[in-house]
């Protein structure tokens, strides 16, 4: 099946259902409206020359354009790339990498869109979401033309979406995901979080990220669920939307999901209708699992993937795990997906020893424009995750980090979770990271770097005795640090490669 298949198929059943709102304007379109502005959307990027295969850049902040943008490429048989908008000084290397046809931007959006698009030959029309600016056509009057699309070119194994890498290893790469293992693998999103019609999908990261396409796009509407997205997010404005839509499913990053914990605790109850959050884009504290399983009553799901997958290798239920011991697992692989836990050999290794993830199945048809490093990552037809992990007798994934990111103190393999789970389930830290530093006679030095709740107390040498004896190193070298924020990624994780930057000029 094809990704905007599913919308069509929702119009089919129940035309009248909301199938996507943009909570920052209130602007809804039930699944037949949707529809027609899918066409309308398709039919004016075919009469700008957009054929399939070529790539339509969508640089955007949330909002009902961009994905209306996303549908009406893939209703084409075109490919949507997406570029995050604090990437806007890298948006020349985006533009060389994937060479679009058409750029989809915001008014904002202009100096840095025209900057980049200037030097690339392949971008044939600029299109503003916002109305007609120099240079670039307005979005409004194509949908306003209600221009004839094209027949469907119906081939469920053409690439239709270029998600990028974080870029943590080496410039970001362009994933290829194809139509039907990314359909495929929403469905099995679907059935394992139990997404059902009158579900409500709230997601306010960015649209530009895989993780809101496999999470909060295409499993609710492959059940015909409505899709809520979000641009303006702050821990007050966004709990009040959640509460007033009743949201029954809250997809998010660690660091959103402790935002609408607190604002629970200061409300006294959890908002709108939930029955799970759900986590992606970094790894999540068992602190805060328990702390929405206790004081939410509600279970914090969490999923494991990356932009390779077009879906997750693993992923959890959404039900309450009672025992503390089994908490910090993330879940069991989906059914689309074969996993195992390999050594260096690329032998699997005993059940509960730690590994690198891999697994074949459903995963991206490969990198754009570079097929040295798709051999590299698919070798053997399998995907190398460079995730390190077990799988326990009950088949549940447990994630230890990843192999770029491990520290080696001293000739022992440091597993920087263990320090960075230990050191967050203290009283009054908000988070922690743990990164390695040259050091001439330990070889690397951990440096762990913390925030802290408001009105709590730092004492470096009381926090390491206080989890000697919950982690398996000697913590003589560790130092610890205080930071009033951490620097993320556009998906909510640490970005620890900026964080030993600013150490290393700091130094």
């Amino acid at each position: 099946m094809l990704m905007h298949q599913l919308l069509i198929d929702g119009a089919w059943r129940h035309p009248d259902d909301i199938a996507l709102r943009w909570v920052d304007r209130s602007k809804v379109l039930s699944y037949g409206e949707a529809v027609t502005e899918m066409e309308k959307l398709a039919g004016a990027l075919a009469s700008l020359g957009v054929k399939k295969g070529d790539r339509v850049s969508v640089f955007a902040h949330n909002g009902m354009d961009y994905l209306i943008a996303m549908l009406g490429a893939w209703r084409i048989g075109a490919i949507s790339a997406l570029v995050n908008v604090k990437f806007a000084d890298e948006l020349p290397y985006y533009f060389a990498d994937h060479t679009p046809t058409v750029v989809i931007y915001t008014h904002d959006m202009l100096e840095p869109m025209m900057r980049a698009a200037s030097g690339v030959p392949s971008i044939r029309h600029l299109i503003c979401m916002d109305g007609s600016q120099e240079g670039a056509l307005s979005l409004p009057e194509l949908m306003a033309a209600n221009l004839q699309a094209p027949s469907d070119p119906w081939d469920e194994t053409a690439i239709a979406h270029l998600s990028y890498t974080s870029g943590t290893t080496g410039k970001p790469k362009g994933a290829c995901l194809a139509h039907e293992p990314t359909v495929r693998a929403a469905r099995c999103i679907a059935e394992r979080l139990q997404i059902v019609r009158n579900d409500v999908s709230f997601g306010p990261t960015a649209l530009s990220s895989s993780y809101q396409l496999v999470a909060n796009l295409l499993p609710p509407l492959a059940k015909g669920a409505s899709v809520n997205v979000m641009g303006g997010w702050t821990q007050t404005t966004g709990w009040d939307a959640m509460d007033a839509l009743g949201a029954t499913a809250f997809v998010a990053n660690p660091t959103l999901l402790e935002e609408v914990l607190a604002e629970s605790r200061l409300r006294g109850k959890s908002p709108g209708n939930l029955r799970y959050g759900l986590s992606g884009g970094g790894p999540v504290p068992p602190t805060l699992k328990i702390a929405w399983r206790d004081e939410l009553a509600l279970p914090l799901v969490e999923s494991f993937g990356q932009s390779e997958l077009g879906g997750f290798m693993a992923l959890g239920f959404p039900r309450l795990e009672r025992n503390d011991t089994k908490i910090a697992r993330v879940g069991q692989p989906l059914p689309d997906k074969e996993v195992h836990i390999v050594g260096a050999d690329d032998k699997p290794v005993p059940t509960g020893t730690v590994g690198e993830i891999v697994l074949r199945g459903g995963f991206m048809a490969g990198y754009w424009g570079k097929p040295e490093k798709t051999a590299e990552a698919t070798r053997g037809d399998w995907l190398r995750t460079g995730d390190l992990g077990l799988i326990d007798s009950d088949g549940f994934v447990t994630m230890r980090g990843r192999r770029s990111e491990l520290i080696e103190v001293d000739g022992v393999r440091w597993f920087p979770r263990d320090v960075e789970e230990a050191l967050a389930a203290l009283p009054g830290v908000r988070q922690a990271a743990l990164i390695g530093v040259a050091d001439a006679a330990l070889g690397m030095r951990p440096v762990a770097f913390l925030t802290l709740k408001d009105g709590a107390t730092f004492n470096a040498a009381s926090m390491k005795s206080a989890i000697s004896g919950q982690v398996a190193y000697d913590l003589h070298a560790l130092s610890i640090e205080i930071a009033e924020e951490l620097p993320m990624t556009p998906t909510g994780k640490i970005a620890k490669a900026e964080l030993a930057a600013r150490y290393a000029e700091a130094a």
